[in-house]
């Protein structure tokens, strides 16, 4: 991989992770065009997705840093923190965070591989792009929430975020599209659609870290790696900045054209002109 295939795919990583129009479905059709192979540039789809992941950091850390306070206050006296659960407002959201992380994580920690053995190809991933966009576009016909984050709707979102297992389906356009649908304000949507994904993301880098034992570091990737940790950060930055800003004033159902655009074109190139089987 050279330096100008390495910040392609960084940016790839970066716009799509957030915006939603899923990047795992574009880093694999871009690799496909490309000529690369992301099952074996392992490595190189595990940093540009911490440079994602590092994004979120910088973007929330202000928050991010009250939630991290909120539990080592917790830790101290968990007896009268859960007592003061309706005036604690850290406290109620890091236990919605965990909550919407067990569908997921189950789901990741079981069917991950599987799921994407069946829908990790061109064919499967456009299949999903047109999915995503019914999804993103049914949002148009929703009116602006007004209910806070539950229990009850913070595991719904959270099933929402297992289905991005399917390379495709975009993690943001799900779980912002269901919490949508759920009638939650768009405030704690953009808030907390976007911080859950950190454990999520982490925990399946973590599960990517453990393959490399197996597969092993690429010789001379270390400029790629460079470029590609780095263009995924700052345009993931921005991609983040702005859709949050779009989403709270005119919404996300025009992301749908897009998605069905993509979803069309892979099927065209890759089914019905012969460049990739189904399977």
């Amino acid at each position: 991989m050279d330096a100008l295939e390495a910040f392609i795919l960084g940016l790839v990583q970066g716009i799509t992770e957030f915006l939603p129009i899923s990047s795992s479905g574009h880093l694999r059709i871009a690799s496909a065009l490309l000529g690369q192979d992301l099952d074996t540039d392992l490595l190189f789809d595990l940093v540009v997705h911490f440079g994602t992941l590092f994004s979120i950091f910088i973007y929330f850390r202000e928050r991010l840093t009250k939630l991290i306070f909120s539990v080592f206050r917790v830790l101290k006296a968990p007896v009268s923190s859960f007592k003061n659960w309706d005036n604690d407002y850290e406290l109620r959201f890091n236990t919605f965070i965990l909550v919407s992380m067990i569908p997921a994580g189950l789901a990741g920690f079981t069917i991950r591989d599987q799921v994407e053995g069946v829908f990790a190809n061109p064919i499967g991933i456009s299949s999903m792009f047109l999915f995503t966009g019914i999804m993103l576009y049914a949002t148009k016909f929703f009116d602006e929430g007004t209910k806070g984050l539950t229990l009850k709707n913070t595991f719904l979102v959270g099933l929402a975020q297992a289905l991005a297992l399917l390379p495709g389906v975009s993690r943001s356009g799900m779980t912002i599209s269901v919490a949508v649908f759920l009638g939650i304000r768009r405030e704690d949507i953009a808030n907390f659609t976007f911080i859950m994904m950190i454990p999520v993301v982490a925990g399946a880098t973590l599960l990517d870290l453990l393959k490399l034992q197996t597969t092993g570091v690429p010789d001379g990737m270390g400029l790629a790696l460079i470029i590609g940790f780095f263009t995924a950060l700052v345009s993931g930055y921005y991609a983040l900045k702005y859709l949050i800003i779009l989403f709270k004033s005119k919404g996300i159902f025009y992301f749908a054209w897009y998605c069905w655009a993509i979803g069309l074109l892979g099927l065209t190139w890759f089914w019905l002109l012969g460049r990739s089987s189904l399977f």
